[in-house]
């Protein structure tokens, strides 16, 4: 019969961590003393159906278990009862920490026990180093974390009906999604309140022996000097004597040197990834998790995390994975490709710096050694990490460059060459991808021939739409949200139809102008950039144990809680007017009306409920459907908000089409021709074969 004694010899360490997926890494790299088991994210939050927040007794919060996790808390306490230790491993963040702290409260373990471990690469040294320094969980983060879960449900419990009683059922508002939108919006009325300023410029091509070069007008006798209208056009060009030479008055070469962007953070990844690969910002998050938790790389190395730990505001890298990205470049491309000293990045001054900027785990694991092994997707994103990280660390691009001005009767003409010496870094990653534009040999003094000059009329134009990549950067630059919220807050605003894409850029709809107006009004701090990112650093300095977190609370309730009484009282129904559609229901004959749905305007019968009738409101591109003959080509749109073409009369016909068909057929062999967007303009081409028809280039006037 066994002793106590060998029973306890036989338990086995616990660790809990987040996900499954790295529950198996991890398992693996421990051994057989350790069963690792997943918690599946939160196990504990505020209930859903009520505010939660005891306003009284310094609001503290009501935790409930999440609906839906009863099976895993059973499981959790089953296995904590049958183990040795219980080790708390979830991601090294607040979030992290504070499920670390709810898990340790579901279990009924102590608060002070040495049982934290974390990790900011999912690799086995990494892993197994965390475990031999245990630490207790850190209540500053945790604080930090309950700080902004708190203020978060005020406002959002707070304004949400406000909205609903307002405007309309199953709209919401929230901290960080409000200063967001309000940033769209501010770029719409900027955009719509632009007016173009004229401008002209004067190209000309010069000729020296036999070689032509590009120089632009610069100005008169020293003096640089705008064109702001065809007047002064024309001044100039009455001092140029076409059949004398010009005259090179001054060249001035040096060597630029241009030097690597650092590692990724969690924004600057989501921009380059946005930008590159045309990801999404959650699509991108989701697959930087996967590539963080592991990957199986075959019987030999197992599954091991591919990248270091993706949510972090640093540019900082451990003098280790330096070193490692050091010999590599010494051994790959040789020492003159290696920066001799280890790189610093300066971070900006918000930032928390918690985790190392987000790198691969190993550089030895080079992306075309994945390629097999990953989705076409990891692959991409993990190529992205991967260069960006080494070109980090390697010497900077060295390029000649020659500046020239060529002068005849005061008009001076401004050309500029630039030619690659060293490709530095750019070898293995460029984020500008310079051209080289070489010049023939100027020297002061040289005589040049104009073989050709053209003057052209521009505007000026109007701030571009925020992308999701340029939103992310604008929020980062304010100081508005952390790495974490970047991707749920964008997300958000898209999910309540308070913007939507068009193309890839951000444009504020009807319902969101309306919700945006009503804030700003009645809550003017919710929406204040400063404001919102005040309370980011106060949350900082929480988690840095020099701010008490009640206090912090405290300074943020009580002015929105009197913009609140006020707003109640105040605010009156916003009407949302519904609009004749100009045609009858056909199902029971009455008018039919435009309404304002929560995924944008549709069609819907006056008799509603009575009749149900609902239609969706599709454009027209003016074209019968090639395929039907009957129905009109109407412009629709994909789950992923992909625009697309098909018939009218889907589903009795199945039509579809990626590009725009134009309503004519292929000469060669009668396949209806489409029109498809590229950089010189709209061609019109047969996606059967070779036809191809190029744009029309637009005649002087």
């Amino acid at each position: 019969m066994p002793t106590k004694t060998s029973k306890s010899r036989n338990k086995k360490n616990l660790v809990i961590v987040e996900s499954p997926a790295k529950a198996k890494t991890i398992e693996k790299y421990l051994g057989r003393n350790y069963r690792v088991i997943a918690s599946k994210g939160h196990i504990r939050d505020l209930p859903k159906s009520q505010m939660g927040i005891d306003f009284d007794n310094n609001y503290k919060p009501k935790y409930i278990s999440i609906r839906g996790k009863g099976d895993t808390i059973k499981e959790l306490k089953s296995e904590a009862k049958k183990a040795k230790q219980v080790y708390l491993a979830s991601d090294p963040d607040r979030e992290g920490e504070a499920i670390a702290w709810h898990v340790a409260h579901a279990l009924n373990l102590d608060d002070q026990a040495q049982n934290r471990v974390t990790f900011n690469e999912v690799t086995k040294d990494a892993v197994k180093n965390s475990f031999k320094h245990p630490r207790s969980i850190d209540m500053d983060t945790v604080n930090a974390q309950q700080a902004r879960r708190i203020l978060d449900r005020i406002v959002g419990y707070s304004l949400s009906p406000i909205l609903w009683a307002k405007v309309k059922k199953g709209l919401s508002a929230g901290r960080v999604q409000s200063v967001a939108l309000k940033l769209v919006i501010d770029r719409e009325k900027e955009i719509k309140s632009f007016k173009p300023e004229e401008y002209w410029t004067i190209d000309a091509e010069f000729k020296k022996a036999r070689k032509q070069f590009k120089s632009q007008f610069w100005g008169i006798n020293g003096k640089k000097q705008e064109l702001p209208n065809n007047e002064a056009v024309k001044k100039v060009l009455a001092k140029i004597d076409k059949k004398q030479d010009f005259e090179v008055i001054k060249v001035v070469s040096r060597e630029r040197r241009r030097q690597p962007a650092a590692p990724f953070t969690t924004s600057t990844m989501q921009q380059e990834a946005n930008k590159r690969l045309n990801y999404r910002t959650r699509r991108t998050m989701s697959i930087a998790q996967q590539l963080y938790e592991g990957i199986n790389l075959g019987n030999r190395q197992g599954t091991v995390g591919l990248i270091t730990y993706m949510r972090t505001d640093s540019k900082r890298t451990s003098p280790v994975a330096q070193a490692e990205a050091s010999k590599f470049l010494h051994e790959q491309y040789g020492a003159e490709y290696a920066s001799k000293n280890p790189r610093h990045f300066k971070n900006q001054e918000d930032a928390q710096d918690a985790h190392e900027a987000i790198r691969p785990t190993s550089v030895y694991r080079t992306p075309e050694s994945l390629k097999k092994i990953l989705t076409t997707e990891q692959y991409r994103l993990y190529k992205l990490i991967w260069s960006r990280f080494l070109a980090s660390e390697m010497t900077p691009a060295v390029y000649d460059t020659v500046r020239a001005d060529i002068e005849q009767n005061g008009v001076i003409f401004r050309t500029t060459g630039s030619k690659m010496k060293f490709a530095g870094f750019t070898k293995v990653y460029d984020n500008q991808q310079e051209k080289n534009v070489e010049l023939p040999d100027l020297n002061e003094g040289d005589k040049v021939k104009l073989a050709k000059s053209d003057n052209k009329q521009h505007f000026t134009l109007p701030p571009a739409r925020y992308t999701e990549a340029s939103l992310v950067h604008a929020l980062e630059e304010n100081g508005v949200g952390r790495p974490s919220t970047y991707a749920p807050t964008i997300d958000t605003i898209q999910r309540r139809y308070y913007v939507k894409l068009e193309a890839k850029s951000i444009v504020p709809t009807e319902l969101g102008e309306i919700v945006d107006n009503l804030i700003e009004k009645f809550f003017p701090d919710i929406v204040n950039i400063d404001f919102t990112a005040q309370l980011e650093t106060d949350l900082d300095q929480v988690e840095d144990g020099k701010k008490n977190w009640v206090k912090v609370i405290d300074k943020y309730y009580h002015p929105f809680k009197k913009e609140l009484d006020k707003a109640d009282s105040e605010i009156e129904k916003v009407q949302i007017k519904d609009e004749p559609a100009g045609f009858n229901c056909d199902i029971c004959g009455a008018p039919m009306l435009i309404k304002m749905g929560r995924y944008g305007k549709f069609y819907a019968c006056s008799r509603f409920p009575d009749c149900r009738n609902t239609k969706p409101i599709v454009k027209k591109v003016g074209v019968i459907c090639p395929k039907c003959g009957k129905g009109d080509v109407v412009e629709k749109k994909s789950k992923r908000n992909r625009k697309f073409y098909g018939c009218s009369r889907y589903p009795d016909c199945d039509f579809v089409s990626w590009d725009q068909p134009i309503g004519r057929n292929c000469p060669n062999d009668g396949h209806f021709l489409v029109q498809k967007k590229t950089k010189n303009g709209l061609v019109i081409l047969c996606p059967n074969g070779d036809y191809r028809e190029e744009p029309k280039e637009k005649e002087d006037s």
